[in-house]
């Protein structure tokens, strides 16, 4: 007990609704693994997203995406040491070829976590297949280059001593991001139908090299900064002419879709576009009318544009995504209706302030793996952003 009460002594935040982000903060960090700096997406395998249904996950390793929002919430509340074990722990897990890149790791680093099915196991209230492991560490991601290399600028920028080891793996992974960008992807959403030009994933894709064109000019880092700063305005260009509506006045899930995406919210987070430009505001709009129910966020439909991540059933609202929800209206001027949806949120929240992945509107409770750390990392971000607090990451 000591040692929570003297870790969390610690931290800077000074906005308002205090003890649920503390709450958050004790979460995420009771999801690290102390020897060696990593952090679990979930404590849980195999809890529904859909009651007696099929997606069904095994959520207990360190993905890249999640640990990077984790480490935002963390650095941005005054917790810097947790922060350097994860770079730590991150150039340890990622040493070698860039091209073998995973999406995520064990708490160890190790590489191989196969997905197989215990068949003797009913599920939850008879959900099934029960799962250990997860095959997406087989996907190609593009959106996780981008996410690495945008919190590893976070932690230059809030002031972590920078290491030539950290610099050389980002080198590394823009050389391979620059050879890859143009490629179909599964999303951060990880989807097993077809690889597909997703939105969210170039604008992390140019989020990484605008970055790395950052580091260069205002820090003095080595590197071509005049080609990456090429390449990231091609990458801007082909994402605003293939991957926005403009007879519905809004970003699409990928190139050519019908179907909207709650991650085209964070397209101003990272600085692609201000928040104050027509085309992200129409973009809040139609992602708010689409894609919520009963007021909270769906990631997406996932019968859109015939089945886009090509599995069976349905799942609950996000509760990341709605957090993302609050933040956008927020940032464009509708503050009362963000306080009023993090309030919500907040009612949310177990009896020891917990938030699993999703929530089921139907059956009115907490769905999916818990605690998870994209939910606690939500709360800890918009309430810091409601505070008063930036958030986002962008450097240009």
């Amino acid at each position: 007990m000591r040692f929570w009460t003297d870790w969390i002594r610690d931290c800077r935040y000074r906005g308002r609704w205090p003890q649920a982000v503390h709450r958050a903060l004790i979460t995420l960090k009771a999801l690290t693994y102390a020897p060696t700096g990593g952090v679990v997406a979930a404590a849980t395998t195999s809890l529904p997203e859909q009651p007696g249904g099929p997606r069904n996950w095994d959520y207990r390793y360190c993905w890249l995406r999640d640990s990077a929002f984790t480490l935002q919430a963390l650095l941005g509340t005054g917790h810097v040491g947790e922060a350097r074990a994860w770079r730590e722990w991150l150039l340890r897990a990622v040493a070698g070829d860039p091209a073998n890149l995973q999406i995520m790791y064990a708490l160890d680093g190790t590489r191989r976590i196969p997905e197989t099915t215990l068949g003797w196991l009913p599920g939850y209230r008879g959900a099934a297949p029960v799962r250990v492991g997860n095959a997406a560490a087989d996907q190609f991601q593009l959106d996780v280059w981008g996410e690495v290399l945008d919190c590893l600028h976070l932690a230059r920028e809030t002031g972590m001593t920078p290491t030539e080891t950290a610099w050389d793996l980002q080198c590394a992974l823009l050389e391979y991001l620059e050879g890859h960008w143009d490629e179909p992807d599964n999303s951060l959403w990880e989807v097993r139908g077809p690889r597909r030009q997703f939105v969210h994933s170039k604008a992390m894709a140019w989020a990484g090299l605008d970055r790395a064109v950052h580091a260069v000019r205002a820090h003095g880092l080595p590197g071509p900064a005049a080609r990456w700063a090429a390449l990231r305005d091609r990458i801007h260009d082909e994402v605003c002419s293939q991957g926005f509506d403009t007879r519905r006045n809004t970003f699409t899930q990928f190139y050519g879709s019908r179907g909207l995406d709650a991650a085209l919210l964070l397209l101003p987070r990272v600085g692609f576009l201000p928040w104050s430009d027509p085309r992200i505001r129409g973009t809040v709009d139609a992602v708010r009318r689409e894609l919520c129910e009963d007021g909270f966020l769906l990631r997406y439909r996932p019968q859109a544009d015939g089945n886009v991540d090509g599995l069976p059933g349905e799942e609950g609202a996000f509760l990341a995504c709605t957090f993302w929800l609050a933040d956008a209206l927020h940032c464009t001027g509708r503050t009362e209706e963000a306080e009023e949806l993090f309030e919500h949120l907040l009612e949310l929240r177990s009896d020891l302030g917990l938030l699993s992945e999703e929530y089921d509107t139907r059956a009115r409770r907490q769905a999916g793996n818990t605690p998870q750390a994209f939910s606690m990392v939500g709360l800890v971000n918009t309430a810091r952003l409601l505070s008063g607090a930036p958030t986002g990451t962008g450097a240009s």
